[in-house]
């Protein structure tokens, strides 16, 4: 099997995980545009509430998100994702038997307790070799892309049929089977790969937060995911007060995200090739605040309400794709697995204060005060962005290394960080790993290879 091809274990390894995540963030997304119409019947129904249910997710699963990862580092990635998929069941159960907001909340919150992203990704990581790892992690996102596209298809169409309470008990059901794939499907694998690549080391989260790159891309995911949560508390309800019936909101989301899936396609492809990344990204943050100007015009036109979501997944498919990849590449070296952490915790951290922030806004202030919160929030994004470096030309790359004396380390260290593009290296003995935050046009695998060999 070539090296540049992935072997059988890795694409069992791949496909498996990456439907199993996305069986998972199905079950979290498909309540998300249809909760503010089905919930109504609830119990204590209210804008703030409906946010709250909406988000409730995103605080436990950002307080549990690294120590779930470390975990698995200790008891083994699969025990961890069979304990994270069994409480999103139970949250699942509790949400759907629920006759308040109030119920629904407590097991939206349950639901996020079972954080099984990082144990997840350190699996798929075990799974493949350093060389194919980029390829299996891409094959995972472009699933939970997949899965949010269907989720925002599959709610609206199933909950006209089997109402609120049967979407969490369906969720429930796709977490029972995410486990039984886990035990039949997905391979279990004896090699470990580096901590610094897989999971957060707690000794380095606090020395990233001084990293100014990774607290503006940490910020940025964070608005991200608060403008999301927090339109969809106005979005459904705007849709049925110009026409649309809920049970038909589908013929808007299905055609919107499939074209917008298209429509950044090319810009992935100018931003890595042309290397414009940066540019892209600013702009696809102004186009963001250019929806939100439209949204807050859209009040009595369906068309100009369409348009306005259309180019919101311009930008939100965009930024979701590339942010991750960005701090991918701008981390410290050796300090991927926790740079990765602190950017899920921002990311649920936002899915959260878009709820509560959104409802509140909305409840006290209407959708016109909503709409000034969001805009006012990504401007700022727009304005702390502006000094980012351009991610496009550095790449971290992590080499096996033979077994070398202490004293010899040093040396070698220096050694590496002498070769041409070479930004900075660091060696883990205990690891026999070294990383390797490069310059990409200008550095030579090869010779790093031949060095540490």
């Amino acid at each position: 099997m070539s090296r540049s091809q992935l072997n059988a274990t890795e694409k069992t390894a791949c496909s498996s995980l990456a439907i199993v995540f996305g069986l998972r963030m199905l079950g979290l997304f498909m309540i998300m545009p249809v909760f503010a119409i089905y919930g109504q019947q609830l119990d204590g129904f209210s804008p703030f509430w409906v946010g709250l249910a909406i988000g409730a997710y995103g605080l436990t699963q950002a307080l549990m998100q690294i120590p779930m990862g470390l975990l698995s580092d200790k008891i083994g990635r699969k025990p961890v994702i069979y304990i994270g998929l069994l409480v999103f069941a139970c949250g699942s159960l509790i949400a759907a038997i629920s006759e308040s907001v109030y119920g629904v909340v407590l097991g939206r919150a349950i639901q996020g307790l079972g954080a099984i992203a990082s144990a997840i990704l350190a699996l798929a990581a075990d799974s493949s070799r350093e060389e194919q790892r980029p390829k299996v992690m891409a094959s995972i996102g472009v699933c939970i892309g997949v899965a949010f596209a269907a989720a925002m298809v599959a709610g609206p169409v199933l909950a006209p049929v089997i109402g609120l309470s049967g979407l969490f008990f369906f969720t429930a059901v796709m977490a029972v089977v995410g486990m039984v794939l886990v035990k039949v499907w997905v391979p279990d694998v004896v090699y470990k790969a580096p901590l610094g690549d897989t999971v957060a080391v707690p000794r380095l989260l606090l020395g990233l937060l001084n990293k100014k790159e990774l607290l503006r891309l940490n910020s940025g995911i964070f608005i991200l995911h608060l403008c999301l949560t927090a339109l969809f508390i106005y979005i459904p309800l705007q849709l049925i007060e110009n026409g649309l019936p809920a049970a038909q909101h589908w013929w808007v989301y299905l055609p919107t995200l499939v074209v917008s899936f298209l429509a950044i396609i090319p810009l992935l492809i100018i931003g890595a090739r042309k290397q414009k990344n940066k540019q892209i990204y600013l702009g696809s943050i102004a186009l963001l605040a250019v929806s939100l100007v439209l949204f807050s015009l859209a009040s009595d036109s369906l068309w100009l309400m369409v348009f306005s979501i259309f180019l919101f997944f311009v930008a939100f498919n965009f930024l979701e794709a590339s942010l991750p990849a960005f701090v991918s590449m701008l981390a410290p070296a050796g300090a991927k697995g926790s740079a990765m952490g602190m950017y899920s915790t921002s990311q649920f951290l936002g899915a959260f204060l878009g709820g509560v922030l959104g409802g509140g806004a909305y409840n006290y202030a209407g959708e016109q005060g909503l709409f000034m919160v969001l805009f006012g929030l990504v401007i700022c994004w727009l304005l702390i962005a502006f000094g980012m470096s351009n991610p496009s030309q550095i790449r971290t790359h992590v080499v096996s290394i033979a077994p070398f004396d202490a004293h010899q380390i040093d040396e070698l260290a220096e050694q590496v960080s002498q070769l041409s593009g070479v930004i900075e290296a660091v060696i883990v003995p205990g690891e026999q790993t070294a990383y390797i935050k490069v310059k990409h046009t200008e550095f030579n695998l090869e010779q790093a290879h031949a060095l540490l060999k």
